[in-house]
């Protein structure tokens, strides 16, 4: 039998998809939830007694208890466990982590999307116009209106959201490029080493930021990169607040070298009221809301639910990273 520790509190319906799925296994909770700082958790004496996790254990505990053997982070984002003292324990002794990548790509690629579609088609000033002097500047939104069809992106990154954003945009015939270290081939993307971003950001109509927290990505997008945008470039952050340098964002802005910005995240989170990013030239911000969708709880527990079977037969399971 296999004892599941979870430190993720769901809604009742989702509670109860977990406590009917995992038998046979035992399932314990923690007595603290903690969402959002895995690092920063106390230790939690069940976790001492578990095989599996399941939410947001400290990383430090994962190491130090060789019993667990699989840990399902709950989030996309999995910063804290991607150092090399992880990454070496956990492969050394076979042990697995996979986090909920898949639960929050389809919600992120959508999400991106709608601010493509909405900048395209100046929806966001149409409605600024609506709450402020209510002018009907038709000709001018006319005009300015532009497709998606025929244009260039280059993704920074390209994981699951990345996978999915390009299945949504090839109906409209746009050139894609991504860059990641993998170079393999992808069907209707082109990967670009890193090497050659400099090159291919000088193309792009839209530049899209998908990149992790991790050491070698603070600051990624940065003014020398910024400047190798073709001017009037739109650019979105669905990735991490720190992967971009915001001073040089700004700057990219105020120039107009930036055509418009769309952050759904930011460093600081949340955003402080007065900071330059909210009033800032064709800046249009949500607060870290890609990922949302009402039924999380279910897909997250569903995800867990299909990934203790193929660990319990030893089959494939889904968003492996270790």
């Amino acid at each position: 039998m296999t004892t599941i520790w979870c430190d993720r509190r769901f809604n009742a319906e989702a509670t109860r998809l977990l406590e009917e799925g995992t038998r046979p296994h035992r399932l314990i909770f923690a007595e603290e939830t903690n969402p959002s700082a895995p690092a920063s958790a106390r230790p939690d004496p069940a976790l001492e007694e578990s095989d599996v996790a399941f939410g947001q254990p400290n990383p430090r505990d994962c190491l130090r208890l060789s019993r667990i053997r699989w840990v399902e982070i709950s989030t996309a984002g999995y910063t804290p466990y991607d150092t090399p003292a992880f990454r070496e324990g956990f492969q050394a002794r076979g042990a697995a982590l996979t986090n909920a990548s898949g639960v929050f790509a389809e919600a992120c690629a959508q999400h991106v999307l709608a601010m493509m579609l909405a900048l395209g088609r100046n929806l966001l000033p149409s409605h600024r116009d609506q709450l402020t002097d209510q002018g009907w500047r038709s000709s001018e939104k006319r005009s300015h209106s532009l497709l998606l069809n025929g244009q260039t992106a280059v993704l920074l990154g390209f994981g699951a959201i990345g996978r999915r954003l390009a299945e949504l945009l090839a109906p409209f015939g746009m050139r894609l490029f991504a860059v990641r270290r993998r170079t393999r081939s992808e069907t209707g993307v082109r990967i670009v080493p890193e090497e050659d971003l400099t090159r291919v950001l000088g193309l792009a109509d839209h530049v899209i930021n998908l990149l992790p927290e991790a050491e070698s990505t603070l600051n990624y997008v940065n003014a020398r990169r910024i400047g190798c945008f073709r001017p009037g470039a739109r650019f979105y952050n669905v990735g991490r607040g720190a992967t971009v340098d915001q001073t040089a964002l700004l700057e990219g802005l105020q120039s107009g070298r930036i055509g418009a910005a769309y952050l759904d995240v930011t460093a600081p989170e949340p955003l402080p009221p007065g900071h330059p990013l909210w009033t800032a030239p064709h800046c249009f911000i949500t607060p870290h809301t890609a990922g949302g969708r009402s039924d999380a709880d279910r897909a997250l527990v569903d995800h867990f639910l299909f990934n203790l079977a193929a660990f319990a037969a030893g089959g494939e399971m889904r968003d492996r990273i270790l």
